[in-house]
């Protein structure tokens, strides 16, 4: 026979201030864990959604990232003209040779300076990515320095409205549109035209990319794999979605430190827990005898003791859930290991990350409530009624 569970929550309720400072310990916990997958969930978010999947890049064989990974111009038309590649409205193949290189520019908030994506495209690379809308502003026009920011970049840096000039290169570009990157790794870097960029850089006689847009799924897989092994051009291919998924690496850092703080957090909140069923027997001796006395056995009180501590880190999970909330969607940055410059993404308190919070808050029950629910079963029935 089971104790029913309106027993434990009459006994929680009962013992409000400790039942309250043991949740409370337990949502501290949880708040650090569910910000902690948060951060992972919004940095994943950023590189594996990032990309369109009939998007080839092109990089120097060798080489891992865009920023290393310059190539001789005159290879642009031998790409185009490789079979699989899909044509653009105009008629002309879907190919962008592109420019990556990194400023500097200030926070808006005076926090400091931070290295900053700068992308030189060709007309074609923004039908390449047609994920990325225009917010305000237009476009950039191909021969003018000017360029399009993306929502993050005019959110956090300054210089970046409308109208305001970013210094790089030879001289001034000025911001005429932000663009809407859906939370993805373009939210990081700014745009302009690639040979006005190539002229200020002198950089004239190169590309540090390509893009190909090719047909179908099977002719992507194709492209690639034609790219590499084309001995003419020793360059390699890959699926961009593949590319930026590889760039996960960044968040690397985060999860080992998040790791060790959760860990020791958690232990934390075991030995609350603990404590608190302890003090719950040592308080109900008697009530926990007369139960035995009734007919209910050790594996019913055992499990009753159990769903108590679960009971009681869930209400601390759902308390530290409630506190993280508020934090949902705000956007945050850290240093990329690839390209050396800042990626800008957004917490995202996904259904994974809550269910996971829950997981967690309910092993640390699981933990902290098995010995003196183990306890309570044992404990010998004479003794507990004469005390």
């Amino acid at each position: 026979m089971a104790i029913p569970i309106s027993y434990n929550i009459r006994n929680l309720r009962l013992r409000k201030g400790l039942t309250i400072m043991t949740a409370l310990g337990i949502a501290l916990t949880v708040t650090t864990a569910v910000f902690l997958f948060a951060l992972l969930a919004g940095l994943n978010r950023a590189f594996v959604t990032s990309g369109e999947p009939l998007n080839v890049l092109v990089l120097r064989k060798g080489s891992t990232a865009e920023l290393t990974g310059g190539f001789d111009a005159s290879l642009l038309p031998t790409l185009k003209n490789l079979p699989g590649i899909a044509k653009a409205s105009t008629g002309e193949p879907m190919v962008s040779g592109e420019l990556v290189v990194v400023i500097v520019l200030p926070r808006k908030d005076g926090t400091g300076e931070v290295n900053v994506t700068v992308r030189g495209l060709m007309p074609a690379g923004l039908e390449l990515r047609p994920k990325v809308k225009l917010s305000t502003g237009r476009w950039f026009t191909p021969g003018q320095r000017e360029v399009v920011v993306s929502e993050s970049i005019h959110k956090r840096f300054s210089d970046s409205n409308l109208g305001d000039s970013i210094h790089f290169g030879k001289g001034d570009w000025k911001v005429v549109g932000v663009f809407d990157a859906g939370g993805s790794a373009y939210e990081s870097e700014i745009w302009g035209d690639v040979n006005q960029m190539a002229s200020d850089f002198d950089r004239q006689g190169g590309f540090s990319s390509a893009y190909l847009r090719a047909t179908d799924p099977v002719s992507a897989d194709a492209l690639k794999h034609r790219v590499s092994d084309d001995q003419r051009l020793k360059l390699d291919g890959q699926l961009e979605t593949e590319y930026y998924a590889k760039q996960t690496s960044s968040g690397a850092l985060i999860r080992i430190v998040g790791l060790i703080v959760a860990v020791i957090m958690a232990i934390g909140s075991i030995f609350a827990a603990a404590n608190t069923m302890y003090a719950a027997i040592a308080y109900r001796g008697r009530e926990i005898a007369t139960l035995r006395v009734i007919g209910f056995s050790r594996a019913s009180i055992l499990i009753s003791f159990m769903l108590e501590a679960l009971l009681l880190s869930f209400l601390g999970a759902i308390v530290g859930i409630l506190l993280m909330l508020p934090f949902n969607g705000l956007t945050t940055g850290t240093s990329n290991q690839v390209t050396f410059s800042e990626v800008i993404f957004s917490l995202r308190m996904t259904p994974a990350v809550i269910l996971g919070a829950l997981a967690f808050a309910l092993v640390m029950g699981l933990v902290g409530g098995l010995a003196p629910a183990w306890r309570a079963a044992r404990q010998n029935i004479l003794t507990a009624l004469r005390g």
